[in-house]
């Protein structure tokens, strides 16, 4: 999911940075926010640099160190202040949508839920597929509606595609 949203943006570089005195301004690369849970209870989501560079194995290790970190209490301060995009994932929780609140200045948030068997319609006939949710928080200053549907599209798609990621 990480690496996908990564790759779309290149689509929509404009949800990809910070929203700053009263103007956008990009990312210098593509850092995502990862929505952990603390084990007391909260959340923290520390960045994974440079995502769209990296291949998957190399995320999934990052992500494993960042959160084992994360639990220990011992992140880099640039973890915490330099993400370009948060993503958060209930999935695991059984919830079906995500709806994220975007972290200023960030600009946007993108929430999944639930893998979930659903029927889906394939050349006119119902079939049952794992499907899953994702929902967009946008900040409508640095993009719009339009623009953020494309976002999702484009997740979408990389998604249907794995092994482009």
């Amino acid at each position: 999911l990480i690496k996908a949203v990564a790759l779309a943006l290149h689509d929509v570089p404009e949800l990809n940075g910070y929203w700053i005195d009263g103007t956008f301004r990009a990312g210098s690369g593509i850092h995502v926010g990862c929505a952990i849970s603390l084990r007391g209870g909260g959340l923290i989501a520390p960045a994974l640099h440079d995502v769209e560079r990296k291949d998957l194995g190399t995320l999934m290790r990052e992500l494993r160190d960042l959160i084992a970190r994360v639990r220990a209490g011992s992140l880099k301060s640039s973890e915490l202040s330099d993400s370009t995009i948060t993503v958060t994932n209930l999935g695991d929780q059984g919830v079906d949508a995500a709806f994220g609140i975007i972290y200023p200045p960030q600009v946007a948030l993108i929430g999944f839920g639930r893998i979930a068997e659903r029927p889906w319609v394939v050349s006119g006939k119902v079939e049952v597929r794992p499907l899953l949710t994702a929902t967009l928080s946008a900040d409508h200053r640095a993009s719009d509606g339009h623009r953020g549907g494309l976002f999702l599209t484009a997740v979408d798609r990389l998604l249907q595609t794995p092994e482009k990621l």
